[in-house]
C-alpha cells in the first residue's frame, strides 16, 4: 500500500512537472530593468505559432514588431489567428507600457507609440536572452522615470559617418535612452552645412592636421588634413532614423567660444578680424564670436534659421560654455555693447548675447538650453541648463523655475577611464568614471524641494571624442556606462540593485561578443 503511494506521488510529481504548470526558466536581462515584472507559471507562449496582428493604433511599432519575429522564426501570415496584439490604451503613463505574455497570446498595451515601441524593447531583450523559442509567462508594467534619457556625441573633434551615427542610435534605443544630443560645431570643425554660408564646411570643416596626444609645451601633429560635414539632406536623414525609435536629436551650435572653425571660415565675426584656422589640437581658445558686432547676430540667427528647419526638437543648444572674455575686454565694439546697456561686465555681455539668441528660437516656437556657464551674468529668461560642472548649475536653474538637464563630469563624462589601471585603457582625457559610479548617480539633487524638483528633466551621458579617432572607440567608451545610466534615468531607485545589474549585464555582454561590438570587460568584473 505504502509502495502503491509513493508510486502515485511520484507519477503525479512527474505529471506535474511536464504540464503547463510548469516553471520555466526566466530570461531576465532586460536593461534598464522594468518597474514591475511578474513571472508566472504555465506552459509560455510558442513563437513558431505567432501570428502578429496589424496595428491601425501603432503601425510603426507593428512592422518592428513582426520585422523582431520573422529574425526568430518566419511568421506565416493567415494561418491560424491573431495571436500578438499592440493595443492602444488610456491610463498610461507618456512611455508606459504593459507587456503580457501567455500560452495563447503575446500582447503590448500603452498609452501612445513611444510606449508601445518600448513594450517591443523589452520583447526583444526577452527573445533575446530566452535561448529557445518558447517563451515563458510574464507581465511586465513599466514606465520611464525621467523625460530627459540622453546621450551626447561630439562629431566636431572627431568625424563619424552616417552610418555610424545611425549605429549610435541604435544603442540609444536599445537601452531606452530618447534624447540623442548632437554636437556639430566647435574650434576644431564646423560639421553642419549651412547653404548660406557654404564657407563654413568648406574651409571650417576641416583642419590641417590632428595633434597626437595631449597637448603640451612640445605639441607633435599627425600632418594630415582632416574632416568631414553633414550635408542638410545627411542630418534630415539621422533626425527621420532617430524619430523612428522614439529619439529626438537636439543639435548643437557653439557659441559665443568654441568658435575657432566659424571664425577661420568668416574672420570678420570676430573681436581682432583675424586671420584664424581651424583647431589642431584640444583645449580653449581666446578668439570667440564678438558680442558688439551686430553681424554677428545676423549670422548665428540665419544659421540657426536653417538649424531649426532640419531639426524639430523643442530644444537647440546654443554650447555656451568655456568662453573667455580676454577678446571682449579689448575690443571697442563689446564695450561700446556694455555701456549702451549698462552691463557690469563681460559675464552679463555674454548673458545679453544668450538672451538675444534666445528671444530669435522663442520667436520660432523654440526653446533655449546650453551648459551652466550661461548662468553667469544671469540666466536668459526662458532657457534651460545642461548641468556640467558639477550639480550646482541644476540645482541654481531649479531653484529659479527652469528646467535643467543634469551632466556632472563625474559620473556622466563617458570620456573619462573606466578603470583605475590606465594600463589597460585607451588613451582618454583623464579622470575616472567607473560603471558603478555610474549606476550610483542620482539625477535630482537632494537640495531641491518637493516644488522644484520636477525642473530637472533627467540626466545625459557625455561623449567628447579628443582622444576617440574611430566609431570602435567611441563603442568601447560607452559600454556598459550607456546601460547603466540607462537604468538610473528609467527605473525607480528602490527597483535598482547594482549586483543584479551586472548579472544581467553580462547576459548582454554574450551578445556583444556575438556581433563583434567593442566594450569594456573589466567594467564588469
Amino acid at each position: 500500500m505504502i509502495g502503491n503511494c509513493l508510486r502515485c506521488c511520484f507519477v503525479s510529481a512527474v505529471l506535474f512537472f511536464l504540464s503547463p504548470h510548469i516553471t520555466h526558466a526566466q530570461p531576465d536581462a532586460v536593461i534598464p530593468r522594468p518597474q514591475s515584472m511578474v513571472w508566472k507559471t504555465g506552459a509560455g507562449f510558442d513563437l513558431k505559432k505567432a501570428r502578429p496582428a496589424r496595428s491601425a493604433d501603432f503601425p510603426q511599432e507593428a512592422v518592428l514588431l513582426q520585422q523582431m519575429l520573422d529574425e526568430k522564426t518566419p511568421v506565416q501570415a493567415g494561418k491560424g489567428r491573431e495571436n500578438v496584439f499592440l493595443l492602444k490604451q488610456q491610463g498610461f503613463a507618456t512611455g508606459g507600457y504593459q507587456l503580457q505574455i501567455d500560452e495563447n497570446q503575446i500582447q503590448i498595451m500603452a498609452g501612445d507609440a513611444a510606449g508601445a515601441y518600448y513594450g517591443l524593447l523589452t520583447l526583444k531583450q526577452i527573445l533575446a536572452s530566452a535561448g529557445s523559442l518558447q517563451l515563458p509567462p510574464v507581465v511586465v508594467s513599466d514606465q520611464p522615470r525621467y523625460p530627459w534619457r540622453g546621450m551626447h556625441l561630439d562629431c566636431s573633434r572627431h568625424f563619424f559617418t552616417v552610418d555610424e551615427v545611425k549605429r549610435y542610435i541604435d544603442y540609444l534605443a536599445h537601452y531606452k535612452m530618447n534624447v540623442f544630443h548632437w554636437h556639430l560645431t566647435d574650434d576644431q570643425g564646423w560639421r553642419a552645412e549651412i547653404k548660406r554660408y557654404p564657407e563654413l564646411t568648406r574651409i571650417g570643416g576641416w583642419r590641417k592636421e590632428t595633434l597626437i596626444g595631449r597637448p603640451s609645451g612640445q605639441m607633435t601633429f599627425d600632418g594630415k588634413p582632416y574632416g568631414g560635414f553633414y550635408s542638410q539632406d545627411e542630418m534630415r536623414e539621422v533626425v527621420a532614423y532617430a524619430a523612428a525609435r522614439h529619439i529626438t536629436v537636439v543639435p548643437e551650435i557653439e557659441m559665443p567660444g568654441h568658435a575657432l572653425a566659424a571664425l577661420s571660415a568668416y574672420p570678420a565675426l570676430s573681436c581682432t578680424g583675424g586671420p584664424f584656422e581651424t583647431g589642431r589640437w584640444w583645449g580653449v581658445f581666446e578668439d570667440v564670436f564678438c558680442a558688439g558686432n551686430d553681424s554677428t547676430f545676423i549670422f548665428l540667427q540665419n544659421v540657426l534659421d536653417e538649424i531649426t528647419a532640419i531639426f524639430p526638437s523643442t530644444y537647440i543648444h546654443v554650447g555656451g560654455d568655456e568662453c573667455p572674455k580676454e577678446r571682449w575686454k579689448n575690443c571697442s565694439k563689446c564695450q561700446a555693447r556694455m555701456q549702451a546697456h549698462q552691463l557690469k561686465d563681460e559675464h552679463a555681455l555674454q548673458s545679453y548675447f544668450i538672451t538675444r539668441i534666445e528671444k530669435h528660437l522663442n520667436s520660432q516656437g523654440r526653446k533655449l538650453i546650453g551648459w551652466d556657464e550661461i548662468l553667469e551674468g544671469g540666466l536668459a529668461p526662458n532657457a534651460a541648463v545642461m548641468s556640467w560642472q558639477g550639480t550646482q548649475g541644476g540645482i541654481a536653474a531649479a531653484q529659479a523655475g527652469h528646467y535643467a538637464v543634469m551632466t556632472p563630469g563625474k559620473p556622466c563624462y563617458f570620456d573619462h577611464y573606466q578603470s583605475e589601471d590606465r594600463s589597460t585603457e585607451p588613451l582618454a582625457i583623464g579622470g575616472f568614471n567607473a560603471v558603478e559610479a555610474v549606476y550610483a548617480y542620482e539625477p535630482t539633487p537632494a537640495a531641491l524641494n518637493l516644488t522644484e524638483r520636477p525642473y530637472i528633466l533627467g540626466a545625459q551621458g557625455n561623449v567628447w571624442t579628443e582622444y576617440m579617432p574611430d566609431f570602435e572607440h567611441v563603442t568601447y567608451m560607452i559600454l556598459p556606462r550607456l546601460p547603466a545610466l540607462s537604468e538610473v534615468l528609467w527605473t525607480q531607485p528602490e527597483n535598482k540593485d547594482y549586483a543584479d545589474f551586472i548579472r544581467r549585464m553580462k547576459v548582454h555582454a554574450k551578445q556583444f561578443d556575438a556581433q563583434k561590438i567593442p566594450y569594456a570587460p573589466h567594467a564588469l568584473k
